[in-house]
């Protein structure tokens, strides 16, 4: 079956007991056994198993090209289930540029259990295998693509070549980009880690998160410290996720076209330094874009001549976007990250990366286009 069938169809079998083309929603906590020690199809307790969640792991696994999957109570505890699986002494090798989350996951709570960490000093092949180098027992390589909040991209294939050459398994962040539009496990990564809040789900009316893994060997300790950690997502969480997935490929398709319109008109702006959108030709990474990905996907940043004042002025006169964390969603968002999503990243190592006081992240949603242009247009004005 073809991507967009399987989303809607994949983790989707009518229900036996009646024939409800949309599954049950399963909210039990607990189910009787028909003996000591015996159960009907394996389920005991809502917290290690649960149907509706099974729903979403075989659809998402399925659209990630991945063998297995573990959903999570949010992205973060998906990313921290992988991190768990290291012990000290262990070291892993990240993008330069990252989720502000990731960065404070991995340099407040992991590197101070005894973990390694190294920040590539650029996106380039190169950057990481020095990162790597600089590790002791380097023992995952840790990507975004495209990266947030900067928007770069990272060769996927190559990278992961490079970690398995050296012995390394590769994790992919694909929440920016989603499935419809790139699958790192096809291009040679091992794990994928989502924050299904994001895209996935679609509405901004969820938390969650996934693992996606290329074998379910790979995925065997994940699931364990699912049911171990007990960071797992209610059911209704679960479903809310796999009703957005269904309309994923025609979400993503909008969101597409608007972020590339958009990004087209501020680049002929006067005020703004740089618009930053993969599929500008403009772009430094544009010509891997185009052959890693199937579209540029509804992200775009750019960067305010005026600094921090002139951030806040556009963020505070924005009528149709919205001023708030989070992406993905229909509806269109503005981010400050110096003040918002990165905001854990001190100043000092942020700005060099190119995370300044004047940095914007849209969040481009489903509007008519004429209106977010506009809007924007607006609040630009002197």
């Amino acid at each position: 079956m073809k991507f967009e069938t399987r989303a809607i169809h994949i983790g989707q079998a009518p229900d036996r007991s009646t024939g409800a083309t949309i599954p049950p929603l399963y909210l039990s906590s607990t189910y009787t056994q028909t003996a000591p020690g015996e159960t009907r199809s394996g389920y005991d307790y809502a917290r290690s198993n649960n149907p509706t969640r099974e729903n979403l792991e075989s659809c998402l696994a399925s659209l990630e090209a991945g063998e297995a999957c573990a959903a999570f109570s949010s992205g973060l505890a998906a990313c921290s289930a992988i991190l768990d699986t290291l012990q000290s002494g262990d070291g892993v090798a990240a993008s330069h540029d990252l989720y502000g989350g990731t960065f404070r996951l991995l340099d407040k709570v992991f590197r101070p259990l005894g973990i390694e960490v190294a920040f590539a000093a650029s996106g380039r092949s190169e950057a990481f295998a020095q990162a790597i180098d600089s590790l002791r027992k380097p023992r995952l390589l840790w990507l975004e693509s495209p990266t947030n909040p900067l928007l770069d991209v990272v060769d996927v294939a190559a990278l992961s070549a490079l970690a398995a050459n050296r012995g390394l398994r590769t994790v992919v962040d694909n929440t920016f980009a989603t499935p419809a539009l790139q699958r790192p496990i096809e291009l040679g990564a091992d794990y994928v880690v989502h924050s299904t809040t994001k895209y996935l789900g679609g509405h901004s009316d969820v938390i969650g998160g996934a693992v996606i893994a290329r074998t379910a060997e790979l995925l065997e300790r994940i699931r364990f410290l699912q049911n171990a950690r007990g960071a797992v997502p209610g059911p209704l969480d679960c479903y809310l996720v796999h009703r957005g997935v269904k309309t994923l490929t025609v979400r993503i398709e909008r969101h597409c076209a608007n972020a590339d319109r958009l990004a087209c008109v501020l680049e002929h702006v006067r005020g703004i330094g740089r618009v930053i959108y993969p599929g500008l030709a403009s772009h430094p990474d544009h010509d891997l874009a185009a052959r890693q990905m199937d579209g540029f996907g509804g992200m775009l940043g750019f960067e305010l001549d005026g600094g921090l004042d002139a951030a806040k002025r556009f963020c505070t006169r924005l009528h149709v976007f919205s001023l708030a964390e989070s992406l993905g969603g229909i509806e269109s968002l503005c981010c400050h990250p110096a003040t918002m999503t990165h905001a854990s990243i001190p100043k000092e190592v942020r700005e060099p990366r190119g995370i300044t006081d004047g940095l914007i992240r849209l969040s481009v949603g489903l509007e008519h286009i004429d209106d977010l242009v506009s809007d924007v247009l607006q609040a630009l004005e002197p």
